[in-house]
Parts: C-alpha cells; sequence; structure tokens
C-alpha cells in the first residue's frame, strides 16, 4: 500500500469502497459457472464506476489476478468481453502514470490473450492496448516484449487486424 492509499484511509467514504471493492471480490469465490463470472464482474464494475473520484483502486493486486483468470481461454468470450470493460474501466480511473507503475498488474492477463481470443473480443482488445498502453511511450519499456510476445502471434496474416 502506498502512501497516498495510506492516507485516504482515513477517509470513511474510501473505506466504504475497500469493504464494497473486498465484497464484489467475494462474488468471485463463489463462482461456478461462467455466468457466474459476468455477473461477479458486473457488480465490480458497477462498484468501481460508483468511486471513480478517487483515483487509485484498492486490492489491486487481487483485482488484477481475478481478471487474468476471466481471461482464461477456455472461458466463452462474453466472460473476455466483460472483463475487458473491467480493465477500461480501471485504466480511466487510474490514469497513465498509475497504468506505467501497475503495467505488471493488469498486463499479465491481458498480453496472453490476442491468440485466443474470438473474433468479437480482438478489436475491444486491440483498442484497450491502442488507447491505454501505446501512449505509455517510454514507461512501457519493461512490459514492451510481452505486449510483442502477445500481439505478434495473434495476428493472422491476411485477417483485418493485420495491417
Amino acid at each position: 500500500m502506498n502512501a497516498e492509499e495510506v492516507e485516504l484511509l482515513s477517509d470513511s467514504k474510501y473505506r466504504n469502497y475497500v469493504a464494497a471493492v473486498d465484497k464484489a471480490l467475494k462474488n468471485f469465490e463463489y463462482s461456478s459457472e461462467w455466468a457466474d463470472l459476468i455477473s461477479a464482474l458486473g457488480k465490480l464494475n458497477k462498484v468501481l464506476q460508483n468511486n471513480a473520484k478517487y483515483q487509485v483502486v484498492p486490492k489491486k493486486l487481487t483485482i488484477g489476478k481475478r481478471l487474468a483468470q476471466c481471461l482464461h481461454p477456455a472461458l466463452p468470450s462474453g466472460v473476455h468481453r466483460k472483463a475487458l470493460e473491467t480493465y477500461e474501466i480501471i485504466f480511466k480511473i487510474i490514469g497513465s502514470k498509475r497504468l506505467a507503475k501497475d503495467l505488471f498488474l493488469y498486463s499479465s492477463g491481458l498480453f496472453p490473450l490476442l491468440s485466443n481470443a474470438a473474433m468479437s473480443v480482438k478489436p475491444v482488445l486491440l483498442g484497450l492496448y491502442e488507447m491505454y498502453y501505446l501512449p505509455l511511450g517510454k514507461t512501457l519499456k519493461p512490459g514492451l516484449q510481452g505486449l510483442l510476445t502477445g500481439v505478434l502471434p495473434g495476428l493472422e496474416e491476411g485477417s483485418e487486424y493485420y495491417d
């Protein structure tokens, strides 16, 4: 926990936000099928959107792990799209400076997805890369190898995304 988060803990509304995130994360533990994951992601999205005024995401390590799990290749594209929606909400909240700092947390799930993604998921994922990762510029350097390793095998010559 960084100094900013410790300072925010004195705010009762922020503590309620942390509790709401904890509650939303509990839903993942009780998920037994993919529809439960979509529901859990929806609840997490709602909590994050309702507290977007805070530019930090509590429990970011656990959230990063859960999002990576939701991008498992065996899960259907609906779960993938909902998880990508969650990533986008988080990236909007934290901004590029914090994304560069927490790149490893969020990229572990995103980078391997493209090669196994359904056609309906690929444009959303590439849009996330374009909108949030590419503007990082030099701060993307620690994750550049992972990004390239994830993007290049997912691009098939002759596909609409190849160019």
